[in-house]
């Protein structure tokens, strides 16, 4: 029978891991991808799939601390922590690079005896009348899985220093994933609510918004890598 003690620390453990998905890096990692898909659904999934890939890594990584009892070397955990740093300069960069080049033409028409310009893309046509979930879903997978690597090592000590077994440990970790996973989902859902809105006032304001997201994704990678680089850690 699970004793008060360790009922509490597992409350704890469910609290940080909402709180965990308000992390800067997994904000800034999970308004790139919404940026590119509108709507509630898709923002559901994206933070379900973010959340349990990181909690998939946690699990592995814990269960090979826990059962050595040993805690995971500073120069792998720092590595892990600029790998993310780089992998948000990539995915705000890749989202940059889709706004200037991504199917925006322009098409010539004749109304009312008047030629007319007008500048189109197909990307904003969504879904063409089907979703790809499993496919849409496997990028926020290993997102997460990349996140939950980098900041495996904090969360281990503490785990290390307070589990009594190997089954409390990973136990914990389990409860602390189910947080963040609750917790990316509501973050999806709230970070798309403007995207969604920017859509609806039309294609310069959603262009806007997309932009922002990917110049705010490699400022917090690179803020990052430089932190690391220099010996020190913003995040």
């Amino acid at each position: 029978m699970l004793d008060t003690e360790f009922l509490t620390i597992l409350g704890l453990g469910f609290v940080l891991g909402l709180r965990h998905a308000l992390d800067t890096d997994h904000l800034a990692a999970v308004s790139t991808v919404l940026s590119q898909r509108p709507s509630l659904r898709a923002s559901g999934m994206i933070g379900f799939s973010w959340g349990l890939g990181h909690t998939v890594v946690l699990l592995l990584v814990g269960a090979v601390v826990l059962v050595l009892r040993v805690p995971i070397p500073e120069p792998f955990a720092l590595a892990a922590e600029f790998g993310v740093g780089a992998m948000l300069v990539l995915l705000g960069g890749m989202l940059g690079v889709r706004l200037v080049r991504e199917r925006w033409h322009v098409h010539t028409h004749d109304h009312d005896g008047e030629r007319h310009v007008h500048l189109h893309s197909h990307a904003l046509v969504e879904d063409h009348g089907h979703v790809h979930w499993w496919r849409d879903s496997v990028r926020p997978f290993c997102i997460g899985m990349a996140h939950g690597l980098a900041g495996s090592a904090a969360l281990l000590l503490i785990v290390l220093s307070s589990a009594r077994s190997v089954s409390e440990g990973l136990t914990y970790i389990a409860v602390f994933g189910f947080g963040s996973i609750m917790g990316m989902m509501l973050v999806g859902i709230v970070v798309s609510l403007p995207v969604l809105w920017s859509l609806n006032l039309g294609r310069p304001v959603f262009l806007t918004v997309q932009g922002l997201a990917s110049l705010g994704s490699i400022a917090v990678g690179l803020t990052m890598m430089f932190q690391i680089a220099l010996g020190s850690q913003l995040f």
